[in-house]
């Protein structure tokens, strides 16, 4: 079974850092957000609060997020200190070119390769590059539908996405993402010998992720926003997984 303490403190390090990122991009594209109906009414763009005090939260959320990474080992906290650059700037991509999905999948992924390390203290990179690359691909097909549901209002004010780069042929992007996210997480569960469990939840993810494409109405922004949420069902299905698969 898992270390539920090292489990805790990852759950913990998740909230923290996926919480700073979400406070660096507001305090980014306060005056863009403004822009489009769905975002105007976050805190920053709606004028509820400033950004000295959008700062100081920041701040709180980043001194908890070093305190986990302190009570792991020192590969992992010299790994997990060289994502923050990407957490900073990856918010500014949208503004100079059409992948920032991309540098989204960099950073929202990195905890594949510092899982790893915490647990064995170093990466074996056989295993954590076609993870952390699963999870980029997965990063690019969930996001992309998400940015469907603002590419009209992004168009106006100049915003970048692949959802503005691929346009109609969108299906056939994410079909080619999920297939090289598949093939990756085989590639990862080959070298680290997993099991018959996993393999099914990789087959499960995949008649998902076959379903959501094929469903996946790009021009209903409800539909977008349905199909996005749902991929907590690939989250889930991969670690009852790889639990199961190592038991």
């Amino acid at each position: 079974l898992p270390d539920w303490q090292m489990l805790s403190l990852f759950g913990v390090g998740a909230v923290l850092m996926r919480g700073a990122g979400c406070t660096i991009n507001d305090l980014w594209d306060r005056d863009y957000d403004r822009k489009v109906a769905r975002t105007a009414s976050r805190p920053l763009a709606a004028g509820d609060i400033s950004t000295l005090q959008s700062l100081v939260f920041l701040g709180g959320q980043l001194s908890l997020a070093l305190c986990v990474l302190l009570c792991l080992n020192y590969y992992s906290i010299v790994l997990g200190a060289a994502s923050l650059s990407l957490v900073v700037t990856y918010p500014l991509m949208k503004r100079i070119t059409y992948w920032p999905q991309l540098v989204l999948g960099l950073t929202f992924n990195w905890g594949a390769l510092l899982g790893w390390s915490a647990i064995k203290g170093s990466c074996d990179w056989s295993v954590c590059l076609p993870l952390y690359l699963s999870g980029v691909m997965w990063t690019l097909v969930y996001d992309t539908i998400y940015a469907h549901q603002d590419k009209r209002d992004d168009i106006m004010i100049g915003v970048k996405s692949t959802a503005l780069q691929f346009k109609e042929d969108t299906k056939q992007w994410l079909s080619g993402f999920s297939l090289a996210m598949l093939l990756s997480l085989c590639v990862a569960g080959m070298n680290c010998n997993q099991t018959f469990p996993y393999y099914s939840a990789v087959a499960a993810v995949g008649a998902h992720l076959a379903h959501q494409i094929y469903t996946l109405d790009i021009d209903k922004p409800e539909d977008c926003w349905k199909k996005f949420a749902s991929n907590r069902t690939v989250g889930i299905l991969l670690f009852t997984g790889i639990v199961l698969g190592n038991l």
